[in-house]
């Protein structure tokens, strides 16, 4: 085994640092308090190739590993994870459409999703329907050439201002449960679709979140992704790699926190000494410190299983998002309390990043669902001895 980055990660990684430093780390508090969504920044981004960063070549994305993927995430998060994090949700939706639709509507919108001219927003979530995804409602009936949707999605980054919306909805009955949910590709300005006023949330105050009502939607029967009722499975194979997506960005989020508290520890002084000099701060960002680097690598061995296609890779993606958003939220909130009361205005990005992080145990599958996922696995014959 080989625990170091290779040279094109390494280089991956000083292009996404160099980006981040200059175009997102200066505005990333204004766009945090003004709630502005950086639609040109993303689109610069998008520029770099990190709109498309594993989607397929053929589309005109990187077709990057998501260990690379990975290396690139965190240091975008770094910056700002509240952006970062829509910018890997346009990834998902960048691949799924590049990946699973039909090849002339992937032609057609994978190449405008990798490049960032279109933006893109994952509808999966319905006011009814969170943790258990197979209860979903929103329904998709067959006219003519065409698919009618309609119901309602709940919690949608950047809905109101993407261009694209992959959209899960129900073909089959409900007692079907996940057999009968399919996938479609929607435009964003489809008639009938109307957006709900603009969340006010704790944090990811960088990307809007909105309710998105769907009312005789009409779409063409080319824009179903797979075949009718392949939707779950897409839905399950994105939930994997962003649940490695969400984690890097609590790894992100905390490494900036961590390297603040590094240098505070050395400029604040007390009691005619650094900070840095007491025994008991130093034992704090040890384990900070040991804490992220194991967070870090269970992500990128999540990461690893996953581009290996290994069949345990659900259950290592569950593990990592699980420990990686706990053990992160912890790390910044250690660090907070380092910096004492500057902690806690907004004059350093530690609260910002607090925020930010908090959100990241409850979406892509609440922690509970994690630990969920890895307590039936765990408990089958012969798992924990294949895992070993």
């Amino acid at each position: 085994m080989d625990f170091n980055l290779t040279e094109d990660q390494l280089a991956f990684r000083d292009a996404a640092k160099a980006f981040a430093e200059k175009s997102m780390a200066p505005h990333a508090a204004q766009w945090d308090a003004e709630h502005i969504f950086p639609v040109d920044v993303i689109r610069e981004a998008g520029e770099m190739g990190f709109c498309g960063l594993y989607t397929p070549e053929a589309q005109g994305g990187m077709q990057l590993s998501r260990l690379d993927t990975s290396v690139i995430v965190e240091e975008l998060a770094a910056a700002c994870p509240s952006t970062t994090a829509y910018i890997t949700i346009h990834n998902m939706v960048s691949w799924m459409v590049s990946s699973f639709a039909q090849p002339e509507v992937a032609d057609e919108l994978g190449p405008l999703l990798a490049s960032g001219e279109y933006l893109g927003s994952y509808c999966l979530t319905e006011p009814g329907a969170g943790s258990d995804a197979g209860s979903l409602r929103t329904k998709a009936t067959r006219e003519g050439d065409d698919y009618i949707l309609e119901g309602s999605k709940m919690f949608i980054s950047g809905a109101g201002s993407t261009d694209i919306l992959v959209v899960m909805a129900r073909t089959g009955t409900q007692e079907e449960g996940a057999k009968g949910v399919s996938a479609f590709i929607v435009p964003g300005d489809a008639e009938g679709i109307e957006y709900g006023k603009s969340e006010e949330k704790m944090g990811w105050n960088s990307q809007p979140t909105r309710l998105v009502t769907l009312d005789r939607v009409r779409v063409p029967a080319k824009y179903l992704m797979g075949r009718e009722g392949e939707g779950f499975k897409f839905a399950m194979k994105g939930l994997d790699g962003g649940r490695i997506n969400i984690a890097t960005c609590s790894v992100g989020a905390a490494q900036a926190a961590l390297t603040r508290s590094r240098e505070y520890l050395h400029e604040r002084k007390q009691f005619g000494r650094e900070l840095a000099g007491f025994q008991a701060l130093q034992f704090k960002l040890a384990d900070m410190a040991t804490d992220l680097t194991a967070a870090r690598q269970m992500v990128r061995l999540a990461a690893f299983k996953l581009d290996q296609g290994d069949h345990e890779a659900t259950l290592y993606c569950a593990m990592a998002k699980r420990f990686a958003t706990d053990v992160c939220f912890n790390v910044i909130d250690e660090a907070l309390q380092l910096h004492g009361g500057y902690g806690y205005i907004r004059e350093y990005p530690l609260e910002r990043y607090l925020r930010d992080a908090r959100v990241h145990r409850i979406l892509e599958g609440t922690n509970e669902i994690m630990r969920l996922i890895v307590a039936r696995r765990v408990l089958e014959a012969g798992v924990l001895e294949a895992i070993q």
